[in-house]
């Protein structure tokens, strides 16, 4: 009985993990699930044809309500640099963080809705992509809603609001 005892641990023990191997050798499964490992050509990662749809143009219907949507997450998601009214003065702002440039600038007024979307799902200069945080109708939603606040005239270049409704 102590041999078999005996036996069981010497095979137990040589199982062990000696801590001398290569890390990234011994946890290939980590390394997969990283992303570390190419995919496969003509793989189509799970749930990427549901969400190029959702992103495709020309998006959503605009209605009040998307736009009240829009506006909701604009605050969440938006707002903490862009500011409410879209003038880059957020909160962030008074605290060092560089301006992002005014929604109302000419350059940012001609983005279509579709830009917009685009922006946001894989960002752009300083700001970094949210397309892990916010969900295509919500992008579009956002976008909508930013077109919205350009045409009300909510805020100008020069930082003066406009009370144009």
């Amino acid at each position: 009985m102590r041999l078999a005892a005996t036996i069981a641990s010497v095979i137990f023990l040589a199982a062990c993990d000696t801590g001398t191997e290569e890390r990234d050798a011994v946890a290939s499964t980590h390394t997969v699930q990283r992303g570390y490992v190419p995919v496969p050509p003509g793989t189509v990662p799970r749930g990427t044809s549901a969400q190029v749809a959702a992103l495709a143009p020309p998006g959503p219907e605009r209605t009040p309500a998307l736009l009240a949507h829009g506006g909701e997450r604009f605050k969440i998601f938006c707002s903490p640099c862009h500011g409410l009214n879209g003038r880059g003065d957020g909160p962030v702002v008074s605290r060092g963080f560089a301006p992002p440039p005014s929604y109302h600038d000419e350059r940012l007024r001609v983005l279509t809705p579709e830009q917009i979307v685009q922006v946001i799902t894989q960002g752009k200069g300083r700001m970094f992509p949210y397309a892990d945080r916010v969900p295509p109708a919500d992008r579009w939603a956002i976008a909508h809603y930013v077109k919205e606040l350009q045409e009300r005239g909510v805020g100008t270049v020069s930082g003066q609001e406009s009370a144009t409704p």
